[in-house]
């Protein structure tokens, strides 16, 4: 589970959750945090909003049930609702506070108040409790625009980084078939299929299409740092693009808090090919269809033999 869903729990305490993502790279595409070995960031991940436990605290009452049991059905009702309310850790200090949020918690879904018990608490200590999530939340945002600052000042020494006046910064990691700095380049009005997988400053994954089937979008239709990393890219380039807040989604972050305000995004593209409007590279070669041949197909053309070109 995310750690930077603060965000999302300070807006469902504070009963103003959208009912809706509204990540626009891909708008309504749904988040997975599969990954393939290999095509995250190199760098190591900076770990901040929550002390790392013990190993041996980690292990789940799971283990206690048995498989396929009523019970392990009840317990995956209760992992469900705890998925949908978040990680509370990043809203508590210590153990102590994180004991009395779980007990809040419980006292509730089991009964122990009732709802004039509820309302009445929280009416007394409601201005608190909202000062507290605004002032934690807040301090969590600044860490995190802080170290995404922080990284990108890391990725400017890398030799041959592409450093763009927006802030933006394209390490080309993988060249594509025509060779360095040669090939076919998207333009704005390019249409273009992809693979990315998009992080945060800590390693959060907050989108990726990797074990999925690559993306097909148009350029004009992502956020402003994104198409400007991609526009520096070659068709078959694989890149990773370091995009600041101000060419993402600035102070306020996406609705649903998955993407947090201030917060510098992380993307490792593979530029895939360039569908429309696509300038650069080698003339283009039509087969007998009236298409273009793409690479490593004969797209209609006869070999010597009579046969298609493999």
């Amino acid at each position: 589970m995310s750690k930077v869903l603060f965000g999302a729990l300070a807006l469902a305490i504070l009963g103003s959750v959208p009912s809706s993502r509204a990540f626009s790279v891909l708008p309504q595409k749904s988040t997975t945090t599969t990954w393939i070995p290999g095509l995250l960031r190199d760098s190591s991940t900076v770990r901040f909003l929550a002390a790392e436990e013990d190993e041996g605290e980690k292990t789940s009452s799971v283990k206690e049930l048995e498989p396929d049991s009523h019970e392990e059905l009840m317990y995956a009702l209760g992992v469900n609702l705890a998925r949908q309310l978040g990680d509370v850790r990043p809203l508590v200090e210590n153990g102590e506070e994180l004991a009395q949020v779980a007990k809040g918690l419980l006292d509730c879904v089991v009964g122990r108040m009732d709802e004039s018990q509820q309302q009445a608490l929280l009416s007394k200590r409601g201005k608190e409790l909202n000062g507290l999530i605004t002032e934690r939340a807040n301090r969590i945002k600044d860490k995190l625009e802080q170290a995404g600052r922080d990284m990108l000042a890391q990725m400017e020494k890398k030799e041959g980084i592409i450093k763009l006046d927006s802030g933006v910064r394209v390490d080309i990691l993988d060249h594509g078939p025509d060779g360095p700095g040669s090939g076919q380049r998207p333009t704005q009005a390019s249409t273009v299929k992809v693979h990315y997988h998009g992080t945060l400053a800590d390693g959060t994954i907050f989108d990726s299409t990797l074990g999925e089937d690559p993306v097909t979008f148009p350029l004009n239709g992502v956020v402003p740092g994104w198409r400007e990393g991609v526009l520096k890219m070659h068709e078959g380039e694989t890149a990773m693009i370091g995009i600041p807040p101000e060419q993402a989604y600035g102070d306020e972050g996406t609705p649903d808090g998955r993407i947090p305000g201030g917060s510098t995004l992380f993307f490792k593209i593979q530029l895939l090919e360039i569908l429309s409007a696509g300038i650069g590279g080698g003339p283009t070669l039509l087969g007998a269809d009236g298409q273009s041949i793409k690479k490593g197909g004969g797209g209609g053309l006869l070999g010597a033999d009579g046969k298609p070109l493999a």
